[in-house]
């Protein structure tokens, strides 16, 4: 719990803060009550550095039902332009907020807490969703310049950035707030945090949902490779819809046909003027509107008008919508640097022919949407400091069963994590099924899924096993054609 020889005395005057709340608004023009409290930098030095946390809670609405405090953590890490203090309004005039007062925060390095910093790099190497082997010493400087920028900006700090401590932060939110336990919702990373969370304070722990789970076991190296299977089997099953389909869109009577038509799709694009920028942001489509049910058909659509195109600007006219990534989180020269922190928990190989033998398996078995990306150099390979304690292995030994929701396509966090969380933990799982969602309860829309979730938190009901619901978006209303 506690690391070193740390113990609760010399953590109480954290625990006694009381914050001064101040009234505002969120970002949907919400009443919340924001406030401040401090935290140890290292929880093994109580007495050192400090470190501010930014929170905001919403009361609960009934007064009269309520049972306690309602903490959630988005995903990243690193915020990931999460919403932090702001994500309990999502659950804001909700069956939760009859019965939860809603606590949100910005975890530390993140938001209007204590931020952690890294100088902003430009890669050298150019954007290619299938690189050549001679581009892969580029690739892997790049990552080695990140981490030094890393380190330039982040200094001391960066080392205190961890998963551990982001659920000790949570204990001492619980503390301030003169609760004896909290229950939770987490977001993909978040998910995560509350699993740590109970397994570093079961006593502290009510009910739990962990929706989009990293594998428990997994380094976040393993996580990172496990995307590139993840939108993989979104590929097929759009191949098999499609191949259902072959009257309509004539990429082919099998999957295996219609994959082939896509290829053939990436060797043309490759031969024009400005083709290997194309063929990226062609392997980007594929990857990303495979996991969106909704635009099957939209997808099948575009490979069959890309298969005749021999203009350049004609390709680009079809594929201007494709982003080739997301866009830096910058502030000027800084950025967050929380998602280096925290991936760093995991040890990382140091031989880079590691990495390039994954590259290269990657390159030929998941080129869309920008696989190979999960498999080149990351920081980690660079590294400039060794985290100060290993990472925690989830279990639940104290604490009350809770739920895992998972949708089966989701293409950030694997399907297989979450049931492996569920197992481990024993949560029921809530699967999502036939859906591409990531991040689900409260924020996509799904109204069976939320009813199922609202009670267990409300009333303690959790699902029947092997419970599952549908995703919000179906798949295009297109007959079976061949």
């Amino acid at each position: 719990m506690w690391p070193g020889t740390t113990t609760e005395d010399d953590l109480q005057g954290y625990y006694t803060q009381r914050p001064d709340w101040s009234q505002g608004v969120d970002q949907a023009g919400q009443p919340v009550e924001y406030a401040t409290i401090e935290v140890p930098r290292d929880y093994a030095d109580p007495g050192g550095e400090r470190l501010t946390l930014a929170i905001s809670r919403r009361r609960a609405a009934g007064p009269a039902r309520r049972r306690g405090i309602l903490l959630s953590v988005n995903g990243g890490p690193g915020g990931d332009w999460g919403l932090g203090r702001d994500l309990p309004g999502k659950f804001a005039g909700t069956p939760v907020h009859e019965v939860y007062d809603l606590i949100g925060f910005d975890p530390r390095g993140t938001g209007a807490s204590t931020r952690l910093y890294a100088e902003v790099t430009v890669p050298r190497a150019a954007f290619d969703s299938r690189p050549p082997d001679s581009a892969f010493a580029s690739l892997a400087e790049d990552m080695r310049v990140r981490e030094l920028a890393c380190e330039r900006a982040g200094g001391e700090l960066r080392r205190h950035i961890s998963t551990r401590n982001t659920a000790r932060d949570m204990d001492v939110v619980r503390g301030v707030l003169g609760e004896e336990r909290l229950s939770f919702v987490g977001y993909a990373y978040g998910a995560y945090v509350g699993a740590v969370y109970g397994s570093l304070f079961p006593g502290g722990l009510d009910r739990s949902v962990l929706d989009s789970c990293v594998g428990p076991d997994w380094t976040w190296r393993e996580q990172f490779l496990q995307q590139g299977d993840a939108v993989r089997r979104n590929v097929e099953q759009w191949a098999r819809w499609t191949a259902d389909r072959s009257g309509r869109f004539a990429l082919g009577t099998d999957p295996q046909q219609v994959l082939t038509a896509v290829e053939v799709v990436v060797a043309r694009l490759e031969a024009l003027s400005g083709g290997i920028h194309l063929r990226t942001l062609f392997d980007g489509a594929v990857g990303t509107r495979a996991g969106d049910r909704g635009r099957w058909a939209e997808l099948a659509q575009l490979v069959g008008d890309l298969g005749p195109v021999t203009d350049p600007e004609a390709a680009r006219g079809l594929l201007a919508e494709q982003g080739v990534w997301r866009p830096a989180d910058s502030e000027g020269d800084l950025r967050i640097g929380v998602l280096e922190a925290i991936t760093l928990e995991h040890s990382w190989p140091a031989d880079l022919e590691v990495y390039y033998q994954d590259m290269r398996d990657f390159r030929e078995r998941f080129p869309y949407g920008y696989g190979v990306l999960r498999a080149q150099p990351w920081v980690g390979a660079f590294r400039t400091f060794t985290a100060p304690e290993e990472p925690v292995v989830p279990k639940r030994d104290g604490y009350p069963a809770g739920l895992v929701v998972q949708a089966d396509g989701d293409p950030m966090d694997h399907y297989d994590g979450g049931v492996a969380m569920a197992e481990l933990l024993g949560h029921r799982l809530l699967t999502v099924a036939d859906s591409g969602d990531h991040e689900v309860y409260a924020l996509a829309g799904n109204k069976e899924l939320d009813a199922y979730v609202d009670r267990y938190l409300v009333d303690g009901e959790l699902p029947p096993p092997g419970t599952a619901v549908p995703g919000t978006t179906a798949r295009p209303d297109v007959p079976v054609e061949r």
